[in-house]
């Protein structure tokens, strides 16, 4: 580093200008080839569903044009056998989502070029190809392939869940790793699950964001408890692995206390756990009972609520208070008629102790074309590698 940049303040602050300003060149870079590789993708999978090729040229057809294009296209990578067949899948996947949308976007190619379809002839014609709606373009262009095929692999056909875990990728910048475990945990199932009074207690524009903030069951499993337990012993596991109970929350949720102490009139009451959602701009009111779900606990915790409403909460900054009772297990319609007794925003969900899995399996497990495909697709060179193009 040059003598200059410790005494001339006007040349120091350039080089951070000009280090910014690379920065953000990289960052624009990366996101231009990761659209430019999707695009070729969605356009490749496209081709191979509207030329009927797979009918037309027959068995053993991927393998075939996997070998064609690796000759023609020796620098080339991405196209094996193998991510043939997901480009297919990703166009089948997010065109099925387009066709519930109003036609309101550009579609998913830099320059929105012709469809190829065969004629009556054998001859190709290009003819337009409906647009892919302007949301989900803006989502699924900003996901690398190493996500989508993630994504594709667990959600199957499914469409919505697809576009669910896509958008909170976007949202959240979540990792590979990231996106694997909610995966993994079928968030998508459990998100915005709790039974609430939400939207009779809250003002319509935050009752609906509370109630996606919510979980039911939420996964409790990596506080690795076993055998006998009370809830002291459970409310600490799940504080020792705080960073992982924040994350099983959701977004902007911080942590205030455990055991938090409130003086209501003549009487100290001790609240299990209390955070503050950034997102919500309120406080978070939690019980935890290892217990099913008694309609006594929502008196319990409304109190808590007001009591943080009355004693924590800033009225020119904060929003009201919200409770959420998490209990082992609780009767739906005795939990409803709780809730619809309180005037305080509250919320009830379970959690388990064990891995979650999804009950459905459809596309997690590959299909008899797909380990055809990697049975004959056995030779593969290095820079063949589909990864490269993450």
């Amino acid at each position: 580093m040059s003598k200059l940049i410790h005494i001339d303040q006007d040349y120091k602050q350039w080089i951070q200008d000009l280090k910014s300003r690379y920065r953000r060149s990289q960052i624009k870079a990366s996101v231009k080839v990761n659209y430019e590789v999707l695009a070729y993708y969605w356009q490749l999978g496209r081709d191979i569903v509207n030329l009927d090729a797979e009918n037309r040229w027959g068995s053993g057809f991927m393998r075939m044009l996997s070998q064609d294009l690796k000759q023609e296209l020796p620098e080339a990578t991405g196209l094996t056998q193998r991510n043939l067949y997901y480009c297919k899948k990703f166009y089948l996947l997010y065109n099925q989502a387009n066709a519930n949308l109003p036609q309101v976007g550009a579609e998913l190619e830099p320059t929105a070029p012709s469809q190829i379809v065969p004629q009556v002839d054998g001859k190709l014609q290009d003819e337009k190809l409906p647009q892919l709606g302007a949301e989900i373009q803006t989502l699924v262009s900003a996901v690398p392939w190493g996500h989508h095929k993630y994504i594709m692999d667990k959600c199957g056909n499914d469409a919505k869940k697809a576009l669910f875990y896509v958008r909170q990728t976007v949202e959240n910048g979540w990792s590979r790793a990231m996106l694997l475990n909610w995966l993994d945990s079928n968030l998508y199932d459990r998100q915005g699950k709790a039974i609430t009074n939400f939207s009779a207690t809250l003002p319509a524009e935050t009752s609906d964001l509370a109630r996606e903030l919510t979980k039911d069951p939420y996964d409790f499993a990596f506080a690795e408890v076993t055998g006998k337990f009370n809830e002291t012993k459970l409310k600490a596991a799940l504080l020792r692995n705080m960073t992982q109970f924040l994350v099983e929350l959701g977004t902007g949720f911080a942590y205030v206390g455990r055991e938090y102490r409130l003086q209501i009139g003549s009487t100290e009451n001790v609240i299990d756990l209390l955070f503050y959602n950034l997102t919500l701009r309120c406080y978070v009111a939690i019980e935890v009972k290892i217990d099913m779900f008694d309609a006594r606990d929502i008196g319990q915790l409304g109190t808590y609520v007001t009591a943080v409403n009355h004693i924590l909460r800033d009225p020119e900054k904060d929003n009201p208070t919200i409770g959420l009772l998490v209990c082992k297990g609780k009767d739906n319609t005795l939990a409803q008629y709780a809730l619809e007794s309180s005037s305080q925003p509250l919320g009830i969900s379970e959690y388990e102790l064990q891995k979650l899995y999804p009950t459905k399996v459809e596309g997690t497990i590959p299909t008899i074309a797909e380990i055809e495909s990697v049975a004959q697709d056995t030779v593969v060179k290095p820079e063949d590698n589909e990864e490269k193009l993450k």
